[in-house]
């Protein structure tokens, strides 16, 4: 058994403590937050507002299933699942579509739109499944230290197929003519932080993870997803020090010997890092670094975004649970995040007001929204400019819903961005998806999870494999417990 300290208690470190503990490791979780969750936390406000802080799609549920069954639990065990049908409206100019939750009926919406592109779907979908079962067994389960890991025949032969080396908007393209369509099956890889242009057509695996698999809500909330990896964690054994900043990473003889935390010293046999990547090797004396700041300047990140948490004294009809303000050109906001680096002219947002579905965030007879607007990492943020794209989404939800002089119905705001996300998470430039899946940012070409000049030190987390959103943060946590069993310097007490 190991002394093992996590840093940070986000999604992927609340995975690694529960399956280091699991283990037999003696686990310690330090949070420099009063609460678990990292981006995935939750408020309450005074007025009786209950706010999930970040991830609010709750897509490929049987990766989160998995979590559970190996601890010998299901979600259900926790909290209660709910289908929301359709998945969400997205708002295109002249036209709503509302997305089914059944895929029969996703076909004949397609058919209706574009003769033809019915079947086409049925065919897009088919290969998508293929390169979710594939992707989501032999691939993203690997912790990527060298490419002779994917050397194997069964993923050799299945190459061609998964389109590694087309681009996602080709993809599309070979399938669809119609551009709300098109925008459509783009808009679930958006998040994976870069233009479709860039994002090899593998990721169509997502719209499969999402629109076939389903879009659900766990009642109370996307955070009860947070509250049951800590009790599973904590079942396991894993301890738990919260408002617990760490200070310093301390070296001795090529390993970790140290952490600063609060101030005093505390000894480990090895440390899993679940914060930012980047302001964990900031902890370090430079030569220990994997990456200097000329590497991360190169690197493409996924997006920062603004984020207005909404609370209104009386319901608003209109909203589904997930609403997508896609009125303007895709491309024109991409460009301005990933090329132009600006604040978008004509924004795409995305409103989510769960008390829709699930009453208890809100007092009664109350509405409770969330507004996010993707935007580039590292934009100067200030107060005037956050109210000027609140006035904006604001408007047209005004125009969407009919009802008139929403502002004056506010009693609760609150607005998060970019320098919100440095200041709570230590985020690089202020991202809030960690870093883009690029081809040239995949796999063994990400970020290494292991420290290669101290045998001790490994990172977990958005900013390395597999990359950003729930469940590769669930993923990539069971991935670096499982190397904990391969560093040469842990003093094993039992065989593991």
């Amino acid at each position: 058994m190991a002394k093992i300290a996590i840093i940070g208690s986000g999604i992927s470190g609340l995975s690694a403590a529960a399956y280091a503990a699991k283990q037999g490791h003696e686990v310690y979780v330090f949070e420099k937050n009063d609460i678990p969750g990292g981006r995935a936390r939750q408020f309450i406000t005074p007025e009786g507002y209950t706010f999930d802080m970040g991830p609010s799609w709750y897509w490929m549920p049987d990766i989160i299933d998995r979590f559970f069954a190996d601890f010998g639990y299901k979600s259900s065990d926790f909290y209660k699942l709910v289908s929301l049908q359709p998945q969400f409206d997205i708002l295109f100019p002249g036209r709503t579509l509302s997305m089914p939750s059944r895929l029969k009926d996703m076909y004949t919406l397609f058919e209706e739109i574009e003769p033809g592109s019915g079947p086409r779907l049925e065919a897009f979908m088919k290969a998508a499944q293929y390169k979710y079962e594939v992707g989501m067994q032999q691939f993203v389960y690997k912790p990527c230290l060298s490419w002779w890991e994917f050397v194997r025949p069964s993923i050799a032969l299945s190459a061609l197929k998964l389109n590694l080396f087309s681009n996602f908007r080709d993809y599309v393209a070979r399938y669809f003519s119609h551009p709300q369509l098109r925008t459509l099956m783009e808009f679930p890889v958006i998040f994976l932080g870069a233009s479709t242009q860039q994002i090899p057509a593998l990721y169509s695996l997502m719209n499969y993870g999402g629109y076939a698999l389903g879009t659900w809500y766990p009642m109370g909330g996307f955070y009860e997803l947070v509250k049951a990896m800590h009790y599973v964690a904590a079942s396991q054994g894993a301890r738990f020090y919260f408002n617990h900043t760490v200070e310093q990473i301390k070296v001795q003889q090529g390993k970790v010997d140290m952490l600063l935390i609060n101030g005093e010293d505390w000894t480990f046999d090895a440390v899993i890092a679940s914060s930012d990547y980047h302001h964990t090797e900031s902890l370090l004396e430079a030569p220990y670094r994997n990456y200097d700041d000329q590497y991360w300047d190169k690197r493409v990140f996924a997006p920062s975004c603004l984020i207005f948490y909404l609370g209104f004294r009386e319901r608003i009809p209109g909203l589904r649970h997930h609403t997508l303000f896609f009125e303007y050109d895709l491309d024109d906001h991409i460009h301005a995040i990933y090329t132009d680096k600006q604040w978008p002219e004509q924004p795409l947002f995305y409103a989510c007001c769960p008390s829709v579905t699930d009453p208890s965030v809100a007092p009664e007879g109350h509405e409770n929204l969330f507004l996010l607007m993707p935007l580039a990492p590292g934009l100067h943020d200030d107060e005037q400019t956050r109210a000027r794209y609140f006035d904006e989404m604001l408007q047209r939800l005004e125009q969407h819903t009919g009802v008139k002089y929403l502002k004056s119905k506010l009693d609760y705001k609150r607005s998060y961005c970019v320098r919100d996300f440095v200041h709570d998470y230590n985020a690089y430039k202020g991202n809030a998806y960690g870093l883009a899946n690029t081809l040239g940012q995949t796999a063994v070409l990400k970020p290494s999870i292991r420290n290669k000049k101290l045998s001790n030190l490994l990172y977990t987390g958005q900013l390395t494999v597999p990359g950003p959103g729930v469940p590769p943060s669930i993923i990539s946590g069971k991935i670096v417990a499982g190397e904990l069993n391969n560093l040469k310097a842990i003093p094993y007490e039992t065989a593991i």
